[in-house]
């Protein structure tokens, strides 16, 4: 069942890149008591990924955090490696936190999972944003079409701030 506004996220541990070793993280730590822009990709590096997606969430964080984000973070199904590779190659690092969800645990537990078998590719993630306070879902915003970024675009979410 896919999540919908007003439930509460489910509880999950993702791997977070830092400087050092990759680090546990759970749910309850980044979204109890914070506001959280959330938005979910299929793959890192995959071209709506990289040339639409994450640009557009680092070129408005600024006006997110003036809207009362605490942060903001990109989930995918990738492992804790290619989202640090990510990151440093975007130079995003300390800009914006990348949650590895390498099983699908929270694609799945949230029921936004696509299946992307048939280009080679698994098991991946829908592309959506989230606006999540104190771990509920305020704002849902799902792309029809996981090649496209509009929808769930940071231009359309910080409009509906």
């Amino acid at each position: 069942m896919t999540i919908t506004t007003g439930q509460s996220l489910p509880e999950v541990t993702f791997r977070v890149p830092t400087a050092d070793a990759p680090s546990a993280r759970t749910t309850t730590q980044t979204f109890k008591g914070r506001r959280v822009v959330l938005f979910a990709v299929p793959g890192a590096f995959t071209p709506t990924c990289q040339n639409n997606h994450l640009p557009g969430y680092l070129k408005f964080r600024d006006q997110f955090l003036a809207k009362g984000i605490d942060e903001i973070v990109v989930v995918s199904v990738n492992d804790v490696h290619v989202m640090k590779a990510w990151a440093k190659a975007n130079d995003a690092m300390d800009k914006i936190a990348f949650l590895a969800d390498g099983s699908a645990e929270f694609t799945k537990a949230v029921g936004l999972v696509l299946d992307a078998t048939a280009g080679g590719m698994g098991v991946r993630s829908l592309r959506y944003s989230m606006l999540v306070e104190d771990g509920v879902v305020k704002i849902l915003n799902v792309e029809a079409n996981p090649g496209e970024a509009d929808t769930s675009g940071a231009a359309a979410l910080l409009a509906q701030l």
